[in-house]
């Protein structure tokens, strides 16, 4: 019956087990899952957690979309022109990064039409109340504006090119970063106070590569051996990754054990 015990089904055949049945039907004849246990209405407790997961997703997608704004925007990133595309209206020669714009405001408008679905479909006044109607009715909205936002930044991915000029030019204007590993090594050999000395020699300071050399050759590593001042001496910027190639290499293995 309506609270879900079989009452009207009992009452005309005692006999069936309708708990059976039910799931009979629901799996067999219908390819649904059958709940045995729910409210007078089936729970939206999974469309709210599956959009929770989209919009973590989408959430994700949009700071990765400002990232790659500000990219652009620094240089880092180069687009590929597009014939008859219009950038600026008093500019023409801006290339606006208009598909991960576009892609970060469909992501937020579909973030807000998600957020509303996963707080008020758990929600049913004594079981009974249809309110929800008319908001299921919405779920193609967060859900089509989250695909629309998936093109326009793969759109985006596809145009981009990398500058490695500019890459370049800024990694060899950050000597300060060669700080962390000439530090770390003076750690290994017991140098004092490590961390104060790089602190007064890079911080407020233009750092040049002149500078780094003078301070590896000079008295404060005394105490290092020959062969770990040379490995600091040839390190760069640009060659201080770690094992960042490894890491990227081996992605696809990580993925699969997901």
């Amino acid at each position: 019956g309506a609270v879900g015990n079989y009452n009207a089904h009992l009452s005309a055949y005692p006999e069936v087990d309708w708990t059976a049945h039910a799931q009979s039907f629901i799996t067999e004849r219908l390819g649904l899952t059958f709940n045995p246990y729910t409210t007078q209405i089936e729970p939206h407790d999974y469309i709210a957690e599956l959009f929770d997961a989209v919009r973590r997703f989408n959430t994700v997608l949009i700071d990765y979309n400002r990232d790659i704004w500000q990219y652009i925007s620094l240089g880092y990133f180069k687009q590929k022109l597009k014939e008859g595309e219009v950038g600026s209206s008093t500019m023409p020669h801006k290339v606006n990064p208009i598909d991960f714009e576009n892609s970060e405001g469909n992501l937020g408008v579909a973030n807000a039409m998600l957020a509303h679905l996963g707080e008020k479909l758990p929600i049913s006044r004594m079981q009974r109340d249809l309110s929800d109607s008319t908001v299921l009715r919405n779920i193609s909205v967060g859900l089509a504006q989250s695909m629309i936002a998936y093109d326009a930044c793969l759109k985006g991915i596809g145009k981009l090119e990398v500058n490695p000029e500019k890459l370049n030019s800024d990694l060899d204007n950050a000597q300060e970063v060669l700080a962390e590993p000439i530090q770390t090594v003076m750690r290994r050999y017991r140098v004092e106070n490590p961390y104060e000395k790089l602190k007064a020699l890079t911080r407020g300071q233009a750092m040049t590569r002149e500078k780094m050399l003078e301070f590896v050759n000079g008295n404060e590593l005394n105490a290092v051996p020959e062969a770990d001042k040379k490995r600091l001496l040839e390190l760069t910027p640009a060659t201080y990754i770690g094992n960042a190639d490894e890491q990227a290499l081996a992605i696809e293995e990580w993925i699969a054990k997901l």
